[in-house]
């Protein structure tokens, strides 16, 4: 089973760097594909790589990581007025386990999220 977990701007806004890594990364690790409303900081973006890599076991193989921005035509103005009033909220950012998706592609118009059939064990 597959499932995504919406991840609202105003449940991160509040919190910490590490908090919002903190929060992504156990999500993730319980084999959920996160949609985040807005985008991470780039050093929160390396730092969620970091932590990942720290925490590769057998189980957890790492993530897949994307974040798509919306398109503004006149880029100056509207761009500069976007950030003003709501800043990281604009985009949307989607990050998953490895062993599930396989692959996160960006189109103008849609998200490819190639992912990979993953068998649990059935309870006895």
């Amino acid at each position: 089973m597959l499932t995504l977990q919406f991840l609202p701007y105003s449940e991160i806004e509040p919190l910490s760097s590490n908090s919002r890594i903190r929060k992504i990364l156990n999500l993730v690790r319980e084999n959920k594909i996160v949609l985040m409303e807005g985008r991470l900081k780039p050093n929160e973006e390396t730092d969620l790589i970091q932590r990942t890599m720290e925490n590769l076991s057998k189980d957890f193989k790492g993530i897949e990581l994307c974040t798509v921005y919306p398109n503004v035509k006149d880029k100056f103005l509207k761009g500069l007025l976007v950030n003003i009033l709501i800043g990281d909220r604009t985009g949307l950012t989607v990050v998953g386990p490895a062993n599930i998706v396989k692959e996160i592609k960006r189109d103008p118009n849609k998200i490819l999220l190639l992912t990979e059939n993953v068998r649990r064990k059935r309870k006895k």
